[in-house]
């Protein structure tokens, strides 16, 4: 190994793009809110207001990362560590959203 190398970690894989927003669903339940409206994402809006906003013309050139498959390869990480660690996905967004104070932290 080199003094200086990259890892690249699986994580968690959303084959259909519907596993995150489950899990977001999820925790808002568990905090005891409704549970919430998922909507498809409005690119249309994008295409209309991104000659006029950079950040959303930015946006839709990344779209593409919505409509193909991309993941990267942790074969040197799990040469190294043996396995990749995961934190199961439901608890991993229950404590990001509470970070980010979108959530109230749970009693532990």
């Amino acid at each position: 190994m080199t003094p200086f190398t990259s890892f690249h970690m699986a994580g968690h894989w959303d084959a259909d793009g519907t596993q995150m927003a489950a899990a977001i669903s999820r925790a808002v339940v568990r905090q005891g809110d409704a549970q919430p409206t998922l909507r498809a994402f409005p690119w249309w809006l994008m295409t209309l207001a991104s000659p006029f906003v950079t950040t959303l013309r930015e946006l839709r050139e990344m779209r593409y990362l919505w409509q193909v498959p991309v993941s990267m390869d942790n074969a040197k990480l799990r040469a190294v560590l043996g396995q990749e660690p995961h934190t199961p996905l439901d608890q991993a967004v229950q404590v990001t959203l509470e970070g980010l104070g979108c959530l109230t932290p749970r009693s532990a």
